[in-house]
């Protein structure tokens, strides 16, 4: 692909997004959370390209990824208003659909077009399946790690504004903000394992499930903007201080450092 193409991708995504946007304020702020997602997520995944090196097509196809991974999302929440995927549809396939109907994908190649739909896919799913190949299983790496790094960033703002701002908090809560936090959730992070969010029933559930997410970052250069932004130490601050917690951290943050070295 060139980037020609690229620029008509994301002039079709610009004009998509916007359709979803009217009169009601709950609506629109949700909207608007995942298009500025999408656009952040676009640089998260051209800094990736840098740190690996990756130039040409690779990069052109690892930002067309970027910008149609949430596709399905703005669908997903007219119709459900809910980003919860259990409690709605799979917005990895919806996106696949809008972007099959719409023929968005037809000016490609079949091995680029494959390689996108592919990456869309199974950037939601617990872990990749394990036939992928080549610059398929890179990208499909590279969008799962991207989608992470500002989902970071998302959450804490979120965290922060209700709670320093409850009563023009309008984004969406998929589960309610109880204390104490569901054992299974616990223990699955304790023994380094990734969570499946059927599991999930709390907030608390939410902000180790994230935190458990560095178990499944694909490259070092992730886990050091991590690092960098201090996310993790800012989510341990909306978690409970008790000896269960505590052990999360030490787990957590010795993880990380030895993936660094």
């Amino acid at each position: 692909m060139n980037k020609e193409q690229l620029n008509g991708f994301k002039a079709w995504f610009d004009k998509f997004v916007a359709g979803f946007y009217g009169d009601n304020e709950y609506i629109n702020a949700n909207i608007k959370l995942k298009e500025e997602h999408s656009g952040r997520v676009c640089s998260e995944i051209l800094y990736l390209a840098d740190q690996l090196h990756l130039v040409g097509n690779q990069r052109l196809l690892a930002e067309t990824i970027a910008i149609f991974h949430d596709v399905g999302r703005f669908p997903q929440f007219i119709k459900y208003q809910t980003y919860s995927d259990p409690k709605s549809i799979n917005h990895c396939l919806l996106g696949l659909e809008v972007l099959q109907k719409e023929n968005v994908l037809a000016q490609l190649t079949d091995d680029e077009r494959e390689t996108i739909e592919t990456a869309i896919c199974y950037h939601g799913e617990k872990e990749l399946p394990g036939n992928l190949t080549g610059d398929t299983l890179l990208l499909s790496k590279m969008i799962r790690d991207a989608d992470k790094l500002d989902i970071f960033n998302v959450i804490i703002k979120a965290y922060i504004q209700r709670r320093d701002d409850p009563d023009n908090f309008k984004l969406e809560m998929e589960m309610p903000d109880e204390p104490g936090f569901t054992p299974e959730v616990l223990d699955a992070i304790l023994t380094g394992s990734r969570i499946d969010y059927k599991m999930l029933r709390t907030w608390n559930d939410m902000k180790l499930c994230i935190l458990g997410w560095v178990y499944d970052v694909n490259f070092a250069p992730t886990l050091r903007r991590l690092k960098q932004r201090r996310h993790l130490e800012t989510i341990f601050e909306f978690l409970p201080d008790t000896p269960d917690i505590r052990k999360v951290r030490e787990k957590i943050f010795a993880y990380v450092d030895s993936r660094l070295k």
